[in-house]
């Protein structure tokens, strides 16, 4: 008996989300509805200087404007414990071991493995160190960040989206997953958060692809079970630059506040980059019925500002009186004359 699919979608409240954070928004809240599963918004929210609460609050807002309600929702920053324990695990287990070289050393090190024609990968030398070189190093005031011992070998999965995939961890430096002040990179509390609460399908980009590598041999050290994983094409801009939160005009709060319709934003930045025709979905359940992962090109999905102008256009020219009827009420018009006005002006709008 099949179990419905938990999902997650789990930004860093570290700024405004944008066009291409949509996409991996609505692919797994789309997956779920089309599964009859569950959406869970999780906010990693462990970098504590750069992450706010004014941004924390804005994702939930973008996130309802553009239809996803989530079923479940919780901030990293409430649950350290968990992430503490799953630690004391892997040191345990001896998978989890400290190290004490700067960053600078760290640097001097890849620099002459590449002149030497190696990989720039840590070659380990922290689990050579004996206790009282160890005791020395902390003496002198060093404290340890603490690495992922991977095993080398090749970790695969059937990709959701790319189908048989692989990753060589040999070719992978151990992770750090915790830092000399204490702190967790994102990589172990992911793993400890999808274990616990049972994500059962993990959809995002495919610049996630070798992190993929290193959490199944952390959901394996943790006894945990391990998700599905599918890895989509990412948004880019009509130049092919990879989108980030510093291009504020492609925020999603910008787009709002623009005039753009909530469905416009959806149907580019889910179809742009799939074997669907891009055209304007006002339907949540229709769209939903077009997401197939497995028909996501390979190929960057290149996102233009124009296409969402003439997408918003269609849409705008098409809208029923009762979609914006309040809207209408809003701007003054009376009511007894709204539906006519409406009727009149909407194919002479953009948005």
């Amino acid at each position: 008996m099949s179990t419905a699919p938990l999902v997650r979608f789990a930004p860093s409240p570290t700024g405004f989300l944008h066009i291409g954070n949509a996409r991996p928004a609505l692919l797994n809240a789309l997956f779920a509805h089309r599964q009859g599963g569950r959406f869970l918004l999780r906010l990693d929210d462990t970098d504590r200087e750069r992450s706010t609460e004014e941004f924390a609050s804005a994702v939930s807002e973008d996130l309802g404007w553009l239809g996803i309600e989530p079923d479940l929702f919780f901030r990293q920053s409430d649950r350290s414990a968990l992430y503490d324990a799953a630690a004391e695990r892997l040191k345990d287990q001896g998978r989890l071991y400290p190290c004490y070289e700067t960053q600078e050393e760290l640097e001097r090190r890849r620099k002459r493995q590449l002149g030497r024609g190696l990989p720039p990968i840590y070659d380990r030398a922290a689990l050579a160190l004996s206790e009282a070189e160890r005791a020395a190093l902390e003496a002198e005031g060093r404290r340890p960040h603490w690495r992922f011992r991977l095993d080398h070998r090749i970790v695969a999965w059937n990709d959701l989206v790319r189908g048989e995939s692989h990753v060589d961890s040999a070719s992978l430096s151990d992770p750090v997953l915790v830092r000399a002040d204490g702190s967790y990179l994102y990589t172990l509390p992911s793993v400890v958060d999808d274990a616990e609460v049972g994500v059962s399908h993990v959809i995002r980009g495919e610049d996630h692809v070798t992190n993929t590598g290193v959490q199944v041999q952390l959901f394996e050290a943790l006894g945990a079970s391990i998700p599905a994983f599918g890895h989509h094409n990412l948004l880019t801009t009509a130049d092919g630059e990879g989108l980030s939160k510093r291009l504020g005009h492609l925020s999603l709060r910008s787009l709002r506040e623009a005039g753009y319709e909530p469905a416009a934003v959806r149907s580019l930045a889910v179809l742009t980059g799939s074997a669907e025709a891009v055209r304007p979905i006002a339907s949540l359940d229709e769209l939903a019925g077009l997401v197939d992962l497995a028909h996501l090109s390979r190929a960057p999905a290149r996102f233009d500002p124009a296409e969402l102008d003439g997408m918003n256009a269609r849409l705008v020219h098409e809208m029923p009186f009762s979609d914006v009827r309040d809207r209408l009420a809003a701007l003054g018009i009376p009511a007894g004359d709204a539906e006519a006005f409406w009727l009149a002006v909407r194919a002479n709008l953009g948005r």
